[in-house]
């Protein structure tokens, strides 16, 4: 146990140990560009709790986090309108990565380099269990949803396309 605690030492697990926060841990192995899809079948997880962090921008560059079901697209349009921007698009992953300290496909919303707004869909906080990526390319951590908007000061919005 204690090797698998050293090992998942990310800016994102000093964060969830520091507000002790209880997770559990899911390591896969990492595919570019296979996503939440292949998280949730690598772990044998249901893709609507495997959560996946947006590092996005408004029409001023500031950048922000959108927090999405793994099978669901983020209306920008619908996420703009809710938040009182003009405009919302993705980053660039260098700018992605500048902003949160992660690498692009291990972008956690916790523990990220700047302080950025977090938004999650509100459908995400009716779960139970989620899945969210804990700081590292193929790595997993199991939460409750509530740690979202209780201890992270998520806000919630509604912005899902299905995919």
């Amino acid at each position: 146990m204690s090797k698998s605690q050293h090992q998942s030492l990310t800016p994102a697990t000093q964060w969830l140990k520091e507000h002790k926060i209880p997770f559990e841990e899911k390591s896969y192995e990492y595919v570019e560009h296979g996503g939440t899809a292949l998280a949730a079948s690598a772990c044998g997880l249901d893709h609507h709790h495997v959560i996946k962090t947006l590092v996005m921008e408004d029409e001023n560059k500031k950048p922000l986090i959108i927090l999405m079901h793994g099978d669901c697209e983020v209306s920008t349009k619908n996420l703009a309108r809710q938040i009182g921007v003009k405009h919302v698009a993705p980053c660039k992953p260098e700018q992605a990565q500048r902003n949160s300290g992660y690498f692009v496909g291990g972008t956690s919303p916790f523990g990220t380099k700047k302080k950025m707004p977090v938004y999650v869909e509100d459908t995400i906080l009716e779960l139970d269990h989620i899945f969210i990526n804990g700081g590292r390319r193929g790595y997993q951590v199991g939460i409750d949803p509530k740690v979202l908007t209780d201890v992270l000061g998520a806000k919630p919005v509604h912005c899902a396309n299905p995919e």
